[in-house]
């Protein structure tokens, strides 16, 4: 049977579709999710996607958290369903507390869009398992908030347990501490980062890498052992 994942659009998403798109490519099949569905559809894993849900108003992620599908997600995410959040995701999942820390704006006070070069530091979560703890890749990254900070009792936590899934090489394009583009939980099934795996699954298009595919191969391949 072929996994199903969800993708949830709020007011003000922008990357929904080419999310589902990579999903597509990836051999799933994409589930469109409302931000007032009620519940998940029965999707296997859910990707939370980029964009400026509610224009980012009170801080990005902020009301998006209260929307009435997040509900289900967050209790479903505890319970081991397998989540990414992307860009806004990420904040997203920040503000929902499935996932340490807080995402502030860009230390330099710009808007940032460039190709961006990370090392994988976890390749043992559900969504990282196609790579290799190591890997140097290349993935777009475009945001306004895309600080990560934490105190650093929860830095160190997450340095110690392996949670620092994805890490900034060369350049930090926003001031995140620690040069930290993505975590995870302690369960590995919930992931954030800002750069865009969705926007790097194709060789005729961008920069013609496709270093964003294995996040949407690393799921299936998860989903058919669980």
């Amino acid at each position: 049977m072929t996994a199903r994942i969800g993708v949830v659009t709020f007011p003000g998403s922008l990357d929904d579709r080419d999310t589902q798109r990579a999903i597509r490519i990836a051999g799933a099949e994409p589930v469109a999710l409302w931000h007032k569905d009620k519940d998940l559809k029965q999707v296997d894993a859910v990707v939370l996607c980029g964009g400026f849900s509610y224009g980012d108003y009170l801080r990005a992620g902020a009301i998006a958290r209260f929307s009435p599908v997040m509900e289900p997600l967050i209790d479903q995410a505890r319970a081991g369903l397998p989540v990414l959040g992307i860009c806004n995701g990420f904040q997203i999942l920040t503000e929902a507390h499935l996932l340490p820390g807080a995402m502030l704006g860009n230390d330099h006070l710009h808007f940032i869009c460039r190709d961006q070069k990370l090392r994988v530091e976890n390749a043992e979560t559900s969504w990282t398992t196609d790579y290799s703890a190591g890997q140097e890749i290349h993935i777009p990254l475009k945001n306004m908030d895309g600080r990560y900070v934490a105190d650093d009792y929860t830095l160190d936590q997450l340095e110690a347990e392996g949670r620092v899934a994805f890490r900034y090489v060369d350049f930090n394009p926003n001031g995140s501490l620690r040069d930290i583009a993505g975590i995870t939980n302690e369960a590995g099934n919930v992931v954030g980062l800002m750069p865009h795996p969705e926007h790097a699954v194709e060789s005729l298009i961008g920069t013609g890498r496709t270093d964003g595919l294995p996040f949407f191969t690393s799921i299936l391949k998860k989903l058919v052992t669980a």
